[in-house]
């Protein structure tokens, strides 16, 4: 029988996540930093991923009573919903302590193991905020970025040894994440207006995302999948926003971010963000323009769509 370990299961994704991978005939240890309510066949490690001697003991416990550990899925995450400016250090800190550095003490705690079998997949849950910005959570999508950045780079480093890396992003979940992080300790009221709306606009679309059972199941394909994928968006909205950051152009992404969070148009972007002129080179004044061609009502269009995901 195969062994999965997954961070995070007193709710959200990791929950939904160790009971679908017992369900399908793993044995599954879920991690929780205090105690919590049991899962059907889900065997309880108390595990902080911020402490390194935690971290450490509740992997070796595992060890000692399942004798190996196939799957890790690093899903023990929390969020910050303020503006940059707003947001301490300390702060940052400790949310880079639990999204970043402890998907690298867990990484690190089983990797010589999964090297020594020649075998083995982790699945990190990042988000589509690990590829997009995200206006009052910059701190969070820095988490994120960093997820990604280092599970790209690890794949490479032990492939050779028969592990997988593995990258799950959903869009907005149905989970309790950011919803009790409070207020910014420094609050300035020149975003009280803004953040707000911000803040309206994500609890609605955390009411209107993903149930953590979807993700679940792409977290388990990903788990067996015999030749995986690095990214697995979760759903058709995290899809269409990974390719519509590889080929929109910059200001039709701009447009609809700040449409998604409630900010409003930029009056005078950036030269990068500017809409191309309709006189580009090649074409006269005879020549039909975007608009009347229906390229102008195309990117009205992806920017409605960007508008209603994250």
């Amino acid at each position: 029988m195969k062994v999965a370990v997954v961070t995070g299961v007193s709710s959200g994704i990791g929950r939904a996540t160790a009971l679908r991978l017992a369900q399908s005939g793993y044995r599954t240890f879920g991690t929780v930093r205090s105690d919590a309510a049991p899962i059907p066949n889900v065997e309880l490690v108390h595990l902080d991923v911020r402490d390194r001697d935690s971290v450490e003991e509740g992997v070796a416990s595992v060890f000692e009573r399942a004798g190996r550990i196939d799957v890790l899925v690093n899903s023990a995450g929390s969020a910050l919903i303020r503006a940059a400016e707003e947001t301490s250090i300390d702060e940052a800190h400790d949310l880079f302590q639990t999204n970043v550095f402890g998907v690298m003490r867990m990484t690190q705690a089983v990797l010589p193991a999964m090297r020594a079998q020649r075998s083995g997949r982790i699945i990190n849950i990042s988000s589509v905020l690990g590829f997009l910005p995200a206006p009052f959570m910059s701190t969070y999508a820095a988490t994120k970025h960093a997820v990604e950045g280092y599970s790209e780079s690890l794949d490479h480093e032990v492939r050779n040894f028969g592990v997988r890396v593995i990258v799950v992003e959903p869009a907005f979940t149905r989970t309790n994440l950011g919803r009790h992080n409070g207020g910014p300790a420094r609050s300035l009221p020149e975003y009280d207006d803004v953040r707000r709306r911000v803040i309206a606009r994500v609890s609605d679309n955390i009411e209107r995302g993903v149930d953590p059972a979807k993700v679940a199941e792409v977290v388990l394909r990903a788990a067996t999948d015999a030749t995986p994928r690095l990214h697995y968006p979760v759903g058709r909205e995290a899809k269409f926003l990974r390719l519509l950051r590889s080929i929109a152009p910059a200001f039709v992404l701009d447009r609809g971010i700040r449409k998604q969070f409630g900010l409003g148009s930029v009056k005078d972007p950036s030269p990068g963000l500017r809409p191309p002129s309709p006189r580009v080179a090649g074409r006269g004044p005879s020549s039909p323009s975007p608009r009347a061609r229906g390229e102008g009502a195309r990117s009205a269009d992806e920017g409605r769509d960007l508008g209603a995901t994250s």
